[in-house]
């Protein structure tokens, strides 16, 4: 049983804290083993866990997420969306980052990947060198492709972690050249 069927509550983000308490007393004043009958110790103890279990907003929303599952059930009055869907939340990330960023130059640079592993099987078959070559154009595409993506999708967490120490980033040794900044430097102001 789940702890909202427990306490006889709709699965739903909308219950109330007065509501679970109400359905907490209401359940506790007749099971309570404490009574002149005995009550029912074991419902009592399940009561006891569902109320603990849906106390507050923030704990029917976990125990609802848990009554979804991993496989993203739905649960009445709790909508599945992209932004509770991690496979979701990383297609979003990659779409936005090309859709920000160079588009075209990033197309060509997967048709070039498709050609050069296209050419190295049809020329050596399904051999380890083709392979290896097909490795390396993957390997190439990742690594020549960030900069076709969108930077300020892509390194949000670098850019503030090193403007939050307040200082420039070049450091220089005396007598470099280069000016070494005293002052603190403002962080930038990012846009989303």
């Amino acid at each position: 049983m789940t702890p909202f069927e427990v306490l006889g509550l709709p699965a739903s983000r909308q219950l109330t804290d007065d509501e679970v308490r109400s359905a907490w007393r209401r359940i506790a004043a007749a099971t309570h083993p404490d009574r002149a009958d005995g009550g029912d110790p074991v419902v009592y103890a399940q009561a006891a866990a569902a109320y603990t279990a849906l106390r507050t907003t923030t704990d029917r929303g976990e125990t609802l997420a848990d009554l979804r599952g991993p496989a993203g059930g739905r649960v009445p009055g709790y909508p599945v969306t992209v932004r509770n869907n991690p496979l979701g939340r990383l297609l979003l990330a990659i779409v936005l980052l090309i859709r920000h960023g160079r588009p075209v130059r990033l197309t060509f640079r997967l048709l070039a990947v498709a050609a050069t592993g296209a050419l190295a099987v049809t020329a050596a078959g399904w051999q380890p060198a083709s392979l290896a070559v097909l490795t390396g154009a993957l390997t190439w595409f990742v690594r020549s492709s960030r900069a076709d993506l969108a930077r300020d999708h892509l390194n949000l967490d670098a850019t503030s972690r090193s403007s939050a120490r307040g200082y420039g980033r070049r450091r220089s040794r005396p007598g470099s050249g280069h000016r070494v900044f005293a002052t603190p430097v403002q962080p930038r102001k990012v846009e989303h």
